[in-house]
């Protein structure tokens, strides 16, 4: 690739042709702050933080899109570079709530660090009139509070880019402009599919999850009750990161410990309820291949994709496989088979989880998911709320010994680790699929076709003579094309594996929010998905089907995988929705 050189700051730099000034300068460790700037994403020039001075210029101009050329002179760091900056975020304050002590992202916000990184002490500096807003709360997963919103355009380019929903953008012009849906409707009323990716962008406090610590708390502290917790896969893969470890630390077993600290009566495992789905999921894909049920089978573990499907394809929701997400099962278990067992009345388990994902506060909610009469899970926080918490309660996080999670809704395998990365779920029901086809052990249980942060992969596989041809989508503007192609009929298919958010769960909307200077150059997805190879290569037990925890809930309590009982406990029905907004 032919390369350009120009000088910044008086230092020579080479740099690609079609390079921005702003990719000019990270080559040579200059970094220019910038607020709106999503690499790939939301390259637009409009918050103007990013502004430089270049030789020849009349006007400072925006780095993130200024391309360079063959011999420009560019300086980041003048008197008028630094000026503007200031003036440019002062104008921001001037419009913004200010509240910053009570703000959930207090401490972990772009706009406040760039305050303090370039001497903005007087926020009042142009105070007058503010943009009127109104905090939508319509959502069953978060909420927008627009008087925090700087209009950066971030959670509107993920919206529309990356997901393809498309449900929010600016509305009025001017002073007036703010980040809402079409006709003023509530984001709850919308076709929205409560992913968090724009939550995981947004540089403020402007949009935010719905927190229930206080209630999880109040339940903890009522003597009546019996409250269990839950924890995903990719929750172990990024809670580190509230804590200052590096991104792609495994901290499961401090997780345990805090969690106990927490005071949760007993701490479980969402492996567990993985390693339950592939059953189900595993039995249902060779009933439909056998008995010329509807395929593709399609995964049904990601609430985000599972609403978007039933909004945008609702056609194809007799391909979504009718188990239960993993969290499900797991309440369903845990309010029958954990009640009995304990000799607990369901009615006074509280059952709580722990997601990388937004989706499923929503998911709590839906028909169809309380096997027991009860609701299968009661509580959902994210990775994001599990880390208040700990600080609320004075946890020194760091300092725990590693512990491990309790037996037996605790036990699990390599299998289950690996559903918070996309092709995750798709590898462990192959494990257990091909060896029941098959009847034979598996010589090795690493598929590796489907790994890879890739948007779409796909693979055939020679099974018992057959050959089965299998697809994975993560982010749904993936998965609107791979349903695209096969509803169109060029590509055919007899499983494929959908994850809701770019990467799948280790990239949840409800994940640590990084800012975007590390969003833009550190592949986040690929760190915390090694945690959870790394924690299936190292399990003794990788296949779902010989966790001997499992093993025992199907010998004594469900009987077979597919069973009325297993039937009534563990699978769900889907709705056919319209598109609003």
């Amino acid at each position: 690739m032919e390369n350009v050189t120009i000088k910044i700051n008086g230092m020579e730099v080479s740099a690609p042709k079609g390079s921005t000034i702003l990719e000019a300068a990270r080559l040579a460790h200059i970094e220019i702050p910038t607020l709106c700037f999503l690499k790939e994403i939301n390259e637009i020039g409009a918050c103007r933080i990013c502004v430089v001075e270049v030789k020849g210029a009349r006007s400072l101009v925006a780095s993130c899109v200024y391309p360079i050329n063959e011999g420009m002179e560019v300086w980041t760091n003048t008197p008028r570079v630094l000026e503007s900056r200031k003036k440019t975020l002062q104008l921001l304050l001037s419009n913004h709530d200010r509240k910053c002590l009570s703000c959930v992202r207090s401490g972990n916000c772009e706009l406040q660090q760039l305050a303090k990184e370039l001497g903005v002490e007087d926020e009042s500096y142009y105070d007058g009139a503010r943009t009127p807003s109104e905090i939508d709360d319509s959502a069953a997963h978060m909420i927008r509070d627009n008087a925090k919103c700087i209009l950066c355009r971030r959670c509107v380019a993920m919206c529309e880019k990356v997901q393809g929903i498309g449900v929010i953008g600016p509305n009025q012009r001017g002073f007036a402009t703010n980040i809402g849906s079409a006709f003023e409707m509530g984001l709850g009323e919308t076709s929205c599919v409560s992913c968090g990716q724009c939550i995981a962008v947004c540089p403020t406090g402007a949009l935010y999850e719905k927190s229930c610590i206080d209630d999880v708390l109040a339940a903890i502290h009522d003597p009546s009750k019996h409250v269990i917790v839950q924890t995903a896969p990719a929750v172990r893969a990024g809670l580190g990161e509230e804590f200052g470890y590096p991104i792609g630390t495994d901290v499961q077993g401090k997780m345990a410990a805090a969690l106990r600290r927490i005071g949760f009566d007993r701490v479980f495992d969402t492996n567990f309820g993985a390693d339950l789905t592939i059953m189900e999921e595993a039995h249902e894909f060779l009933h439909r291949v056998k008995n010329g049920g509807v395929l593709p089978m399609i995964t049904s573990c990601s609430p985000g994709w599972v609403k978007f499907c039933e909004h945008y394809f609702p056609e194809m929701t007799e391909n979504l496989s009718s188990c239960k997400s993993p969290q499900q099962m797991f309440g369903a278990i845990a309010k029958s088979y954990y009640a009995e067992k304990m000799g607990i009345d369901p009615k006074d388990i509280v059952s709580v989880s722990v997601m990388p994902c937004t989706a499923k506060k929503f998911e709590i909610g839906r028909p169809d998911e309380d096997a027991t009469g009860y609701p299968d899970v009661d509580y959902t926080m994210t990775t994001r709320e599990l880390a208040r918490m700990i600080r609320k309660l004075g946890i020194r996080f760091r300092e725990l010994p590693d512990e491990e999670f309790d037996v037996p809704l605790g036990i699990s395998t390599g299998a289950a680790v690996i559903f918070g990365a996309t092709g995750g779920v798709m590898e462990a029901a192959l494990r257990t699929a091909v060896e029941s086809l098959t009847g034979e052990e598996l010589p090795s249980v690493d598929f590796t076709q489907v790994r890879g942060t890739e948007g779409i992969k796909e693979a055939s596989y020679e099974v018992a003579g057959m050959e089965v041809k299998v697809a994975v989508a993560s982010g749904l503007t993936n998965a609107r094309k791979l349903l695209n192609m096969v509803k169109n009929g060029e590509a055919q298919y007899h499983f494929i594996e959908i994850m809701g958010c770019p990467g799948g769960c280790v990239n949840g909307g409800g994940q640590p929010q990084q800012p975007g200077y590390v969003r833009n150059t550190t592949d986040i997805r690929a760190l915390r998905a090694k945690v959870l190879y790394d924690l299936d290569k190292s399990n003794t037990i990788r296949k779902s089907h010989e966790n001997p925890a499992i093993k025992e809930l199907y010998s004594t309590y469900l009987g077979e995988p597919g069973s009325e009982k297993a039937h009534h406990l563990l699978h769900t029905t889907y709705v056919k929705r319209k598109i609003n907004g």
